[in-house]
């Protein structure tokens, strides 16, 4: 199968996150040439200058327009992009130097329309990257159900590390103004047109997420927001999994209240799954700190996602709300 990859980056603000995605891709291991189109979105800080220094190592397009979100903006530069299979990243991840090739070995022997693949935490990154990294995609947490094989069959790709063909793009339109969110949308999208789906779990990227706490709270209150958005737009999609974090929640809180009658039952689970959080993340980043941060993180992601998700759902679901009106900061126009 001839395919031609154009790897598609949007960009806001982020020169640096650009300059080192763009190092690593100057060292991956592939025989055949690819594109790489930069999507500058309505940037103050524009990386055209970074981007300059690769244009003798990379076959590189750069584009500049006004701000109107990453999916649109990936939708654009799929447009522009002279390949027919393009790879979908954000500026924040890093490319070991056989993810290329790990791709098209992959799509050769078993063609997807459109796959995901799952992400790692780099040697590189700070305690606090690892300790959320290891939040976002550990079994133990609600992060392990996207990067698991078992899990192929109903696999959602993500857009930090996401593959489509030019057919499957130009039959749905791409990606719509929700974000966070526009991914899920695509790809629920994508399998009702009947594409087929799914993990690549060799294609690995190093992702570097969150780095603040403040800011890391609003991206997983703003995707647990999403999810009844998602599940009200595709009926047959919502699962008892994606109220784990809202349970959790209120189940912690309802432990600590029970504290005051004398009752510690409860709350010694919590403490024991907290414990075994932090030992297996200590354990697998071989750093105390990163097991103390690990549950800190996991906090942080149960509550932001789970009090969101109900809010959603009562305003969403039970008050049959429009969600651009209710929620309008989760769309672009």
């Amino acid at each position: 199968m001839d395919l031609e990859y154009s790897f598609v980056i949007p960009v806001f603000n982020r020169p640096g996150e650009v300059r080192e995605l763009l190092q690593s891709m100057s060292r991956l291991q592939f025989s055949k040439p690819f594109e790489v189109v930069i999507v500058e979105d309505g940037s103050s800080i524009r990386a055209k200058e970074v981007i300059s220094a690769f244009e003798d190592k990379l076959q590189i397009s750069y584009y500049f327009k006004e701000n109107s979100g990453p999916g649109n903006s990936r939708n654009f530069g799929m447009q522009k992009a002279k390949g027919n299979y393009f790879l979908i990243l954000d500026s924040d991840v890093l490319l070991p130097e056989d993810y290329l090739q790990q791709v098209d070995d992959y799509l050769q022997h078993n063609y997807l329309d459109c796959f995901g693949g799952p992400d790692a935490s780099h040697p590189s990154f700070s305690k606090t990257q690892k300790a959320i990294d290891y939040t976002m995609t550990s079994f133990l947490t609600t992060g392990g159900i996207r990067g698991k094989k078992a899990s192929v069959g109903d696999f959602q790709p993500r857009s930090f590390n996401m593959g489509i063909s030019k057919e499957a793009f130009e039959a749905s339109g791409g990606f719509g103004k929700i974000h966070p969110g526009e991914d899920p949308d695509l790809s629920l999208r994508l399998k009702a047109q009947g594409f087929k789906l799914g993990l690549i779990s060799e294609a690995v990227v190093f992702h570097k997420r969150r780095i603040d706490w403040g800011k890391f709270y609003t991206q997983v209150r703003k995707f647990g927001l999403v999810r009844p958005i998602l599940n009200s737009w595709h009926p047959g999609s919502a699962k008892i999994t994606y109220w784990f974090p809202s349970v959790f929640s209120l189940g912690f809180l309802l432990a600590i209240l029970l504290l005051r009658f004398g009752f510690w039952g409860l709350f010694d689970l919590y403490i024991l799954y907290f414990v075994i959080i932090g030992i297996d993340a200590g354990i697998k980043n071989k750093s105390l700190k990163i097991g103390f941060l690990a549950i800190y993180a996991t906090l942080v992601q149960f509550f932001g996602y789970g009090y969101g998700f109900l809010v959603s759902v009562w305003e969403i679901q039970i008050l049959k709300k429009d969600p651009e009106q209710e929620f309008p900061k989760l769309f672009f126009k």
